[in-house]
C-alpha cells in the first residue's frame, strides 16, 4: 500500500509516519532524508545533487524524481511506501504517479492532517526538549515531573529549536497552503482523499489512520 501523508509542519505526520513503519512494515520516503542519504554515500545522483547544492540553487524536481525511483526499486513490490514532503506541486504529483506506474503500483491513499493554525502555533511554539537525550516536552501539555529536570535522564538542560517561533510557524502555514495545498483537487478527482483531525491525539491520529487503511 502507498500513501501521501500530507499537513503543515508541526502537524504531527513524522510522529503517525513512524507509527506505521512500526506498526505496517512501510517505509517513509522523506525527500530531505534521502538527498542527504545519497549525498553522503555519493551515489550519482547524490553527486549530482550536491553539485546543485553547493551552486545554492534548489535541487531539481528531475533529481528527486530519480531519488525516489533508486528506493523503490530497492525496496521491492512488497513494502508500502509512505510519501512526507513530496510531492509538493502538481508537477511532482503528476511525475509521481509516472514513477509508481513504472514499478506497477499506484496510490491507494492520500491522508491529510487538518491543523487549526492557532492550536497549531501553541503546540509548536511551546515545545522543548531534553539537551542530553532528546526527550520532548511541551510547557502547557507536557512538563517535567520535576521542574527543571528531564524525567528520562535526569539532565537539567534543554533546548528549543530556534524556527520554533510564531513568525516562522505562520510563515510555514501560509506556505504550505500556498503551494502543498493546491494538489489535494488532483488527487480529489480520484475518491483517494480522507482528512483527518490532526490536533487530536496521537493516538486517536493513529486510530483514524488504521481506520482508513484497512
Amino acid at each position: 500500500m502507498d500513501i501521501i501523508l500530507l499537513g503543515p509542519p508541526g502537524a504531527g505526520k513524522g510522529t503517525q509516519a513512524n507509527r506505521l513503519v512500526e506498526h505496517h512494515g512501510m517505509r517513509q520516503l522523506s525527500t530531505g532524508d534521502m538527498l542527504r542519504a545519497a549525498v553522503k554515500a555519493q551515489t550519482p545522483v547524490g553527486v549530482q545533487a550536491k553539485e546543485v547544492m553547493d551552486r545554492g540553487e534548489l535541487v531539481s524536481d528531475e533529481i528527486v524524481s530519480a531519488l525516489i525511483d533508486a528506493e523503490l526499486t530497492a525496496m521491492g513490490p512488497q513494502v508500502g511506501a509512505i510519501f512526507d514532503g513530496y510531492p509538493r506541486t502538481e508537477a511532482q504529483a503528476i511525475a509521481l504517479d509516472e514513477i509508481l506506474a513504472r514499478h506497477g503500483r499506484s496510490l491507494d491513499h492520500v491522508i491529510e492532517l487538518e491543523v487549526n493554525e492557532d492550536a497549531l502555533v501553541d503546540r509548536i511554539t511551546g515545545r522543548y526538549t531534553c539537551a542530553n537525550c532528546g526527550e520532548g516536552y511541551h510547557e502547557r501539555y507536557k512538563r517535567p515531573r520535576v521542574e527543571g529536570v528531564c524525567d528520562k535522564c535526569g539532565s537539567t538542560e534543554f533546548k528549543r529549536r530556534p524556527d520554533d517561533n510564531e513568525a516562522t510557524v505562520r510563515t510555514r502555514m501560509q506556505e504550505y497552503r500556498a503551494k502543498t495545498a493546491p494538489i489535494l483537487p488532483y488527487y480529489e478527482t480520484r475518491g483517494i482523499v480522507t482528512k483527518v483531525d490532526g490536533m487530536a491525539s496521537i493516538e486517536d491520529v493513529t486510530h483514524s489512520i488504521d481506520a482508513i487503511l484497512t
